[in-house]
C-alpha cells in the first residue's frame, strides 16, 4: 500500500479497473481476481520489489553445473537472491521503480518457471502454499483499494514516506505505513 499511496495514478487506474469489472455495489469475491489483470500486476510488482524473504531456503547442488560462468560443485549449499534478482537491471527496466504495467501482458508467472521472478522459490521444494497466499494477497489488495480511499496525511508529502527496508533474512519495511483511509463501499459486519 505504501507504494500506491506513493504513486494516487496507480490507485485511480486499479479503482477504475475494480469499479468497471466489479460495480460499486460490492466486494470483490474469489471469482472475480481473475478478471482483474491490473490487481494481479500490482500484486506481482509488490512481489518483485518488495519480496518477504531476500533470501530462498538453502538448496544443496546435486550434481556439478556451471550456472551463469560460476562453476556451482557437487555438495555446495546454494541460496537463491530473490531480493537482488527483483532489483537486477539487466533484468528489469528501471528496477527501482514500482511500476505494475512491467507484468501486463506478460507471461512472467509466479509459480517457479519464471526465472527472474521466484517470489515463492521454485520446483519441488516451493512454498506449499503458494496458491492460497495469491488468493489471499490478490483478495485482500483489490478489497482494500476497492472498499477504501486511501491518501497520505495533509501535512506528509510522498517524498516523507520512507520505503527503506530492513536487511536480513526477511525484509521488512524500516517505518509502518502512515495513511488516510475513507471508506468507497458500504461496510456491512456479519
Amino acid at each position: 500500500m505504501s507504494e500506491l499511496v506513493k504513486q494516487p495514478n496507480l490507485i485511480k487506474k486499479a479503482t477504475e479497473e475494480l469499479d468497471r469489472v466489479i460495480g460499486k455495489e460490492r466486494w470483490v469475491e474469489e471469482k472475480d481476481l481473475e478478471n482483474l489483470p491490473y490487481i494481479d500486476a500490482i500484486m506481482k510488482e509488490t512481489m518483485r520489489k518488495h519480496p518477504v524473504v531476500a533470501m530462498l531456503p538453502p538448496r544443496l547442488a546435486l550434481e556439478d553445473c556451471n550456472v551463469a560462468g560460476y562453476d556451482i560443485y557437487k555438495g555446495t549449499i546454494v541460496f537463491v537472491n530473490t531480493w537482488s534478482m527483483g532489483r537486477d537491471p539487466t533484468l528489469w527496466d528501471a528496477p527501482d521503480e514500482f511500476r505494475p504495467e512491467r507484468f501486463l501482458g506478460k507471461a512472467i508467472d509466479v509459480k517457479g518457471q519464471s526465472f527472474e521472478f521466484l517470489p515463492f522459490g521454485s520446483g519441488r521444494r516451493m512454498c506449499p502454499g503458494y496458491s492460497l497466499g495469491l488468493k489471499v494477497i490478490r483478495s485482500c489488495l483489490a478489497n482494500m483499494l476497492h472498499g477504501f480511499n486511501w491518501k497520505l496525511p495533509e501535512n506528509m508529502k510522498t517524498e516523507d514516506l520512507d520505503m527503506e527496508e530492513v536487511y536480513g533474512l526477511i525484509t521488512p519495511r524500516k517505518f509502518p505505513l502512515l495513511a488516510i483511509v475513507e471508506p468507497r463501499l458500504p461496510i456491512h459486519l456479519y
